[in-house]
């Protein structure tokens, strides 16, 4: 057994990865880029390395400074986790090469999986099914779009390295082919160093289920069972369950012994997932699923599979590389109950999942009522350098009805301020009819979007209580007698205060009474309100109890109710008197990034909904269109530049009144 290991990684799995070391008795090794210098997974480890600066191509991509971490820390063996260098061949060979373990898949095995029209082929020879479509060398535009067609729309452009969503593109008519081509080309080369591309038939009614497999030096693989990931936004996963609704006796050994094939064809070791894509347009039946790639490494999702079968899976995975024999005959491998897990992300749902960042000045997670895998703290920030993953959510029980009340509960117990998430999202994908009854597909998010992530108003009762921040209430002395809290006691009657704060830029006026400590009436719009603060974070608004906190962060105030949150400006009387602000429309940056194409010049004339400019984001791409037909006046950035949060990049010519 290693003495010493090292997570080429961070975050989440690095963090998950290190208590498992810790529980057998290994001593952990973290590296970290300068963004992560005080992150969790650095303190958590037995010793930290720093590797670079923030980018990832200078730091968790250097496969030199992760192999001089080693050979500095005395490390054995390398856990590469999930993402950056987990599925990179030249990684493994080069550690083989300098006498470290890497806990993972032979090279060769990594490699054969790859891209995935080679897989493909590869799949074909061994007798795993293959979804219909185009694996082949040819990649001028002209001649896949006439495969395209051949194939049928709609399709589906998809790059062959790499996953998680990235170089994904679903095409509906012949029109659109050449510009999802590119986006899908750009966003390849960008992820995975590789624009090269594969078109596959689109399922109409397609669900995602894939199949956990393991196999050590000394015995063939097995599967532990199946996940389902059908759940899923921008073509990547956001709650997943073990094992999958509906599924069969048959159609379970159908998948799973197609699975074990899979892993036996390339001499698979390690942890690995097959995945593959199952046509419920009839139900469940074994001769309508087809491979669609294997993931040579651990899933984000495989804490389901261990709460199902209880196993640990990252403890098998270290004991397979160390040379044990550990994997049982498949009549062996126990499956108990049903499990579910949600992400929870830095992203905002009413506005196409867009990445958020932010300092999480709240962080309150369900702790004794499910399973928390996370890799922050109160505190830290969420950048735009890596994935705006915050935490994922992991319940099981006897039954998926029992699992599901469970997962519901977790995340109503759940609250975060500092920056957009999508918890409310998830309680209401948990509580959707549709996904209670199993009746699941990857289109069912998309369908119910509207009843999922409704553009609601924020309710007033945020309004008041940003309000009675704004003017310092309730401060430390309502808390306790009257001569020291000066703001609201006077002999002559209450103290009134005026205030104006800002909600998405747009002014909110409202009128503050101060009857007496932690009693006040808030007007705004001609609506009163009574507030009454009490113990324990608690407040009524109008007889009606939440649990609900104020704070500052800046010059902005945050607002928790009952789990949810809310982000206000307050006016800057300097700048209001200086008649600051921009005029006409502008196109704003969202979140920091890189320009990476700007398509408008000075004086152009563009429609409205036209792409103005194409940024890079939490390495996805993000289309900024105009919000209006009018006139271009300046375009303020040029392809490479960084922006931050709030940028202007383009402006419009005020429309005339």
């Amino acid at each position: 057994m290693f003495r010493k290991i090292l997570i080429a990684n961070r975050g989440e799995i690095a963090c998950r990865v290190m208590r498992t070391a810790s529980r057998i008795g290994i001593r952990t090794v973290a590296v970290y880029s300068d963004a992560d210098a005080d992150a969790l997974h650095t303190a958590t480890a037995d010793e930290a390395v720093r590797i670079g600066p923030a980018p990832v191509a200078d730091s968790y991509l250097k496969i030199d400074a992760i192999i001089d971490a080693c050979k500095r820390t005395g490390a054995e063996a390398v856990h590469p986790g999930y993402g950056f260098l987990s599925e990179n061949p030249g990684f493994a060979e080069r550690l083989e090469k300098e006498g470290i373990a890497f806990i993972g898949p032979p090279a060769s095995a990594i490699r054969a999986m790859g891209l995935k029209d080679a897989a493909k082929r590869l799949m074909e020879e061994a007798g795993v099914p293959v979804v219909p479509g185009y694996h082949g060398e040819e990649q001028e535009g002209e001649a896949l779009a006439i495969e395209a067609q051949q194939i049928g729309f709609p399709v589906l452009i998809k790059a062959r390295a790499g996953g998680g969503g990235k170089g994904m593109r679903r095409v509906d008519v012949k029109e659109e082919f050449a510009e999802a081509l590119a986006a899908a080309r750009s966003e390849g080369e960008k992820s995975f160093g590789d624009g090269h591309v594969l078109v596959e038939k689109y399922v109409g009614r397609p669900r995602h289920i894939e199949v956990q497999v393991f196999a050590d030096k000394h015995n063939p693989p097995v599967y532990l069972f199946e996940r389902d990931c059908s759940l899923q936004r921008r073509h990547q996963k956001v709650i997943e369950e073990a094992p999958a609704p509906g599924m069969t006796a048959g159609m379970r050994a159908a998948m799973g012994e197609a699975a074990v094939r899979a892993a036996a064809a390339i001499g698979y070791e390690g942890a690995g997932t097959v995945e593959f894509l199952v046509d419920a347009s009839d139900g469940l039946r074994t001769d309508r699923f087809y491979f669609m790639e294997m993931n040579t490494r651990l899933q984000v999702e495989h804490p389901v599979t261990e709460a199902i079968t209880g196993i640990d899976l990252v403890e098998w995975q270290i004991r397979a590389a160390a040379g044990e024999s550990i994997v049982p005959p498949q009549d062996d491998i126990p499956m108990l109950g049903h499990a579910f897990e949600a992400r929870i992300y830095a992203e905002d749902a009413t506005k196409n999942f867009m990445p958020a960042t932010g300092r999480l000045e709240r962080l309150t997670m369900p702790e004794g009522k499910a399973r928390i895998d996370t890799g922050v703290r109160e505190g830290d920030t969420i950048t735009a350098h890596y994935d705006p993953m915050i935490a994922k959510i992991i319940v099981h029980d006897r039954s998926r009805e029992t699992a599901l009340a469970r997962l519901r509960t977790a995340l109503d117990a759940t609250g975060i301020a500092g920056t957009v998430t999508n918890v409310d999202f998830l309680r209401a994908l948990a509580a959707d009819p549709e996904f209670a009854a199993g009746e699941v597909d990857t289109g069912l998010i998309e369908r119910g979007m509207d009843r999922f992530a409704p553009k609601q108003p924020v309710p007033p009762e945020a309004h008041t209580l940003a309000a009675l921040k704004a003017v310092g209430l309730p401060g430390d002395g309502d808390k306790a007698d009257p001569w020291q809290s000066l703001s609201g006691f006077r002999a002559w009657g209450p103290a009134q205060h005026s205030v104006t704060i800002l909600r998405n830029g747009e002014p909110i006026e409202a009128s503050i009474r101060i009857h007496a400590p932690g009693r006040y009436s808030v007007k705004i719009d001609g609506e009163v309100r009574e507030v009454v603060f009490g113990t324990g974070g608690h407040v009524e608004i109008d007889g009606r109890r939440s649990a609900a906190e104020t704070l500052w962060r800046g010059s902005d105030i945050l607002v928790m109710i009952d789990g949810q949150s809310w982000a206000y400006g307050t006016v800057d009387l300097l700048a209001v008197a200086a008649g600051a602000g921009p005029g006409g429309d502008a196109i704003l940056a969202p979140m920091p990034g890189a320009i990476l194409r700007v398509s408008a010049a000075a004086g152009d004339a563009v429609e409205a909904g036209q792409t103005l400019v194409i940024m890079e984001a939490m390495k996805m791409e993000q289309s900024l269109k105009a919000p209006r037909a009018g006139t271009v006046a300046m375009v303020l950035v040029g392809e490479g530049d960084q922006v931050s949060d709030g940028d202007t990049l383009v402006t419009l010519e005020a429309e005339e009144s």
